[in-house]
């Protein structure tokens, strides 16, 4: 009897918490530049911290949404701490979201620096970040003066189809369970954005980061 081997396909977590080989890293740098945006790299959480801190105008107005990956590389306490950046994370935080929710949607929805993450860097150079509240969305793609992403090498995939199954298959689930943890809601797929290219000169920066970080 002639036995036939079964391939088993990776589960999402394995297929999509693992960094990429160079040559895929490569072709998203590639791609990225080809798309209008600015690409840095750096070999770890300590490294990007370094460099995403240098980049930030002194006495700018920063926002970050919440993200893990700016949490785990110091980057949210470094703007947290008073001193350098006005951060308006910080400022709505002590705003009244009853009586000021107008007064906070637009003074976090253009600020001069937005900070955060992506769930998804294609190949070809496209930027996909999904949302349950779409709170730090018009920062990213116009409100912002300038935007600077930075993404664990662990999230490129070949194009936005595996991105958006990325996002449903492996982000979402870790996503829904922190935030049932954290606030005892769940989260949701609500909103998606999808950066295929940005025509503002140097607005985007993209920090590849050669470490798994964030969902």
């Amino acid at each position: 009897m002639t036995m036939t081997a079964t391939r088993t396909e990776p589960t999402p977590r394995r297929r999509f918490d693992t960094l990429a080989p160079e040559p895929s890293i490569r072709r998203a740098i590639s791609g990225l530049e080809a798309n209008g945006m600015a690409v840095q790299r750096a070999r770890d959480g300590a490294a990007a911290r370094r460099l995403v801190l240098d980049l930030i105008p002194e006495g700018a107005s920063v926002h970050h949404g919440a993200s893990r990956t700016l949490d785990v590389t110091g980057i949210t306490e470094a703007l947290e701490t008073p001193g350098r950046y006005r951060d308006l994370r910080s400022q709505a935080r002590t705003m009244d979201r009853r009586t000021e929710a107008d007064e906070i949607r637009r003074l976090t929805a253009a600020p001069d620096v937005m900070l955060g993450s992506v769930h998804a860097v294609t190949e070809t150079g496209s930027l996909l970040t999904a949302s349950s509240s779409g709170s730090q969305l018009a920062a990213y793609a116009a409100g912002a003066g300038r935007v600077i992403l930075v993404v664990g090498t662990q999230k490129i995939v070949a194009d936005v189809d595996e991105g958006l199954r990325r996002i449903e298959e492996y982000a979402f689930p870790l996503e829904d369970a922190r935030a049932l943890e954290a606030y005892g809601i769940h989260s949701g797929v609500n909103k998606v954005l999808v950066i295929n290219r940005e025509i503002v000169p140097a607005r985007l920066t993209v920090v590849l980061v050669d470490a798994v970080l964030g969902f």
